[in-house]
């Protein structure tokens, strides 16, 4: 494990640096999913309409964190591919409908503008790093205790790699001003 893991004290160095950085974002703090993967979300087509399960990991969390989180879920779990992480054009249209129906739920109404999405846009990737790091420690701990055929040591040093990798990108993402 420490040959593939960062060091721990390279992990708690990042820990508190997250904890600043991401503080800073001012993401509104909401009831959160917090593991919308695509197993865990049911679409009927037929009938339109969507669902969601598996409220395990339910909680309070920041909304960017929940978004970002659902996002790096699309490169799946079993065999993780993340080059299926949405893109930008992706990303912009879902948060716009995301907005237009936070607004329209909470009767808060007007248009959701450019400068929202791009706003949301930026505290969503930059909260994906969270969420790697999250489930990256999560890993490590399951690896330790769970009874669950699973690789979850090389799930873990594949979600800490991803950290790494998207990091410089995502630091040099600017909201609007």
């Amino acid at each position: 494990i420490q040959q593939k893991v960062p060091p721990l004290a390279t992990l708690e160095k990042e820990t508190a640096w997250m904890k600043d950085y991401l503080s800073e974002l001012n993401s509104p703090t909401v009831l959160c999913h917090n593991d919308l993967l695509c197993k865990n979300i049911i679409y009927n087509e037929k009938e339109g309409w969507v669902k969601f399960i598996d409220y395990e990991y339910s909680g309070y969390n920041y909304q960017a964190f929940d978004i970002g989180n659902h996002f790096n879920e699309f490169a799946g779990v079993n065999e993780v591919d993340y080059s299926l992480y949405p893109d930008q054009d992706l990303q912009f249209q879902w948060l716009r409908i995301y907005l237009e129906a936070c607004k329209r739920f909470t009767k808060k109404g007007g248009e959701v503008t450019d400068n929202e999405v791009h706003t949301l846009y930026v505290q969503v990737n930059k909260f994906a790093l969270a969420s790697h790091f999250f489930w990256g420690f999560w890993a490590l701990i399951q690896a330790k205790y769970s009874t669950i055929e699973f690789d979850f040591l090389g799930y873990s040093v594949l979600r800490f790699n991803q950290y790494f990798k998207m990091k410089p990108q995502v630091i040099a993402l600017q909201a609007p001003a």
